[in-house]
């Protein structure tokens, strides 16, 4: 395929097998979207540790050829577009991306570039790996007892976009359609937002979940909801998710209904509502393990659980499509536009994304390099500035000096 404003590297397809698992070749194509703000400063860093990363695990046999793609205010200046076609597409045929940080733009357009990104390429499981890392503050007494992954909903629930604004023609004609046909008495005044939750989404990615626990070895999965408030449709996943444990798991998970809260050499699938689980991270995070829920419920309970080990800026993030095996990995937190430029934000969201992505096509020994390495250079005290101000007797780094102290604790 021929692009405008997207030179193809050298180098192989990413191919997927009938499962969705990842066929990578020597040198696989994977795109790259800088990111707006602080974006290129942080997508630099990170490129210059994949790339030891792999030269360090695999010397010559094996490279990245990274292609820029476009997307935010880079692409709307090449194209008059923040999201441009061209752009889908090339993820479309080469299957896998990582991006830094995107504006939305503000009075129009698309809602949330991100939101737009993962709705369009159908990336409905959002996973968040959340653990602490040695070294790194935290405002909670025990950070060292959180290891989960969140798998998250993308693409229905209150993200849908389904709003009718307040006073506006079609929301008057709702509300009387609802009073007609339903009985319900909304509101005149009354902007109007819709909830989709459906049997399929909440089955692909209760699947997904199980999927990763048995690949895994993780003990439980936790579906959580707010079911006893909304019953068609959070509580219809609780619903939906049991079901697909019997169906398609029994040989290997089992729900708490149906074990009595004792799995034996199972996974326990078992289920919490959303405000309890809120606590609960906080006062028992070693009850849960891998989390699957809906798409809002997902947004805040990942932010919570990063601010317990250490903030959204060293949270990793991955939006997948486990069945065509399509992936972008993605830095979790903000442009921060007023330090562009400075090269002095932490990197490390996106470094751990890259770990993801390493994870995800099966370069495993790259991934475990740049965790250790990330590892030591916490240990050691070595950080940017977010940290640095949190921490006693730490050496306050540049961005992209943290970038060659992690290269310099590869192994």
């Amino acid at each position: 395929m021929k692009y405008s404003h997207i030179s193809v590297s050298a180098g192989e397809k990413l191919e997927v097998n009938p499962d969705g698992t990842i066929r990578t070749p020597a040198k696989p194509i994977i795109a790259f979207v800088e990111g707006d703000g602080t974006g290129p400063d942080i997508w630099r860093a990170s490129k210059r540790v994949f790339d030891a990363a792999v030269s360090r695990c695999y010397g010559a046999s094996r490279s990245v050829a990274w292609m820029e793609v476009h997307a935010g205010e880079k692409a709307n200046a090449l194209y008059g577009s923040y999201l441009p076609d061209e752009t889908l597409d090339a993820i479309r045929d080469y299957r896998v991306a990582i991006k830094g940080p995107l504006t939305t733009p503000i009075g129009g357009g698309f809602r949330s570039l991100n939101v737009s990104l993962r709705q369009k390429l159908d990336l409905f499981a959002c996973v968040r790996p959340v653990r602490h890392f040695a070294g790194v503050p935290s405002p909670v007494v025990a950070p060292e007892k959180i290891d989960m992954i969140i798998f998250r909903e993308n693409t229905e629930d209150v993200y849908a976009g389904l709003e009718l604004e307040e006073g506006s023609e079609n929301a008057q004609k709702f509300i009387a359609f609802a009073k007609r046909e339903f009985g319900w008495d909304i509101r005149p005044d009354s902007g109007l937002g819709f909830k989709p939750i459906s049997k399929s989404g909440s089955r692909r990615i209760v699947r997904a979940a199980l999927n990763h626990a048995v690949k895994h070895d993780r003990k439980s999965v936790t579906l959580v909801h707010k079911g006893n408030i909304m019953k068609y449709t959070e509580g219809a996943f609780r619903k939906w998710g049991y079901e697909l444990v019997r169906e398609e798991f029994s040989n290997v998970a089992v729900g708490w209904d149906d074990c009595g809260g004792k799995p034996g050499d199972k996974i326990l699938v078992k289920d919490t509502i959303a405000d309890i689980f809120l606590q609960q991270i906080l006062t028992r995070p070693t009850d849960f393990d891998v989390v699957a829920t809906m798409n809002l419920n997902g947004d805040y309970m990942s932010d919570a659980l990063a601010a317990q080990v250490g903030g959204i800026g060293i949270a990793p993030g991955a939006n997948i499509n486990y069945e065509t095996g399509a992936a972008i990995f993605e830095a979790t937190h903000g442009t921060a536009p007023k330090y562009a430029n400075l090269d002095k934000v932490n990197p490390s969201s996106l470094i751990l994304s890259g770990v993801m992505m390493f994870d995800h096509i099966g370069w495993t020994e790259a991934a475990r390099a740049i965790t250790a390495a990330l590892v030591e250079t916490y240990k050691s005290k070595i950080v940017t500035y977010d940290f640095a101000r949190l921490m006693e007797g730490a050496r306050e780094v540049k961005c992209s000096e943290f970038a060659q102290a992690v290269i310099g604790n590869l192994k």
